[in-house]
């Protein structure tokens, strides 16, 4: 039905299979990638935000959960039941309430500012700037405006600078709340992995003069081979559907470096009633998460020799 919907100019107010939705083929498709306009602008800078945010949340959540599952799956760490229970608890807590508790944590006067004060930094008004990270770190160095030849490019309708902006500063702090809410379910599927690790082998390879780093190099990451292609692909589904957070927190402000694809099919569909552009925004969303999953997985695949 989705796809079907895709192909038409339909408000939601009749059966899409009664005849009365006007049949326009490809194209909400058209505006969506090729045509010039606010639609293809708004959806371009959401793939542009949505790339940055899987970058920096999916190697977040690897990073941070494997840390976790090492961590609680350590013989010399007592309680360890309830390390686990604590790390999961994020994850079986409503999204909404997550999201307001972090709305709190991240005001101009909340928590986290006033921790950085401690260390001297000013920390900034978070929901409220639209700066790339990336642009920031480069005024540092005095450049504030973008070059000519960064400027004059243009990909999708924007230009290379704005393509290389980095995540806002409003984007960060939503990485940051998915980061701890999605690695404790992400650190579960490393403990099992590890728990799977022979005793065995680690005692052999300490016997062996092997080093901790030596050992989690070269005996634990390869054996969690399997287990950390799971976790990527899973994160970077999930990194590429996020909406819940966007809805909650910043519907898509500052200057729109929060928007995100799923966010457009939702406003675009219950919002101003273009099912049609929604359905065409969801299956674009869709084809991307399927090509690069596709392609995640072939490069993660095991080399057999």
């Amino acid at each position: 039905m989705a796809a079907w919907v895709s192909l038409l100019d339909w408000n939601g107010q009749s059966s899409p299979f009664s005849g009365e939705a006007e049949f326009v083929g490809l194209s909400n498709y058209q505006a969506l990638l090729t045509d010039a306009g606010l639609l293809r602008s708004d959806f371009m800078l959401s793939v542009r935000n949505t790339v940055y945010f899987v970058l920096f949340n999916v190697t977040g959540v690897v990073v941070v959960s494997f840390a976790l599952a090492m961590a609680v799956n350590s013989y010399v760490l007592r309680g360890r039941s309830f390390f686990r229970t604590i790390f999961y608890f994020p994850a079986i807590t409503s999204s909404v309430a997550i999201s307001v508790l972090f709305l709190f944590l991240f005001q101009g006067a909340g928590v986290v500012n006033v921790v950085l004060s401690w260390v001297g930094i000013d920390g900034p008004t978070w929901f409220r700037d639209p700066r790339g990270v990336l642009h920031i770190v480069l005024s540092w160095f005095g450049v504030d405006a973008a070059p000519a030849a960064l400027a004059d490019t243009t990909m999708g309708g924007l230009s290379l600078w704005e393509w290389l902006s980095g995540p806002s500063v409003a984007m960060c702090a939503l990485i940051t709340l998915s980061i701890w809410a999605s690695s404790g379910t992400f650190m579960l599927f490393f403990l099992v992995g590890l728990q799977d690790i022979p005793v065995e082998l680690e005692e052999a390879t300490a016997i062996d003069g092997a080093g901790a780093w030596r050992r989690f190099r070269h005996l634990t990451v390869p054996l969690m081979r399997r287990s950390i292609v799971l976790v990527i692909t899973l994160a970077l589904i999930s990194s590429w559907q996020v909406f819940d957070q966007v809805f909650i927190l910043s519907q898509g402000a500052p200057a729109k470096t929060t928007l995100t694809p799923a966010y457009i099919s939702y406003v675009r569909s219950f919002g101003d009633g273009q099912f049609g552009v929604g359905a065409a925004v969801a299956f674009v969303l869709f084809a991307i998460i399927i090509v690069l999953t596709l392609v995640q997985r072939w490069v993660g695949r095991e080399r057999r020799t």
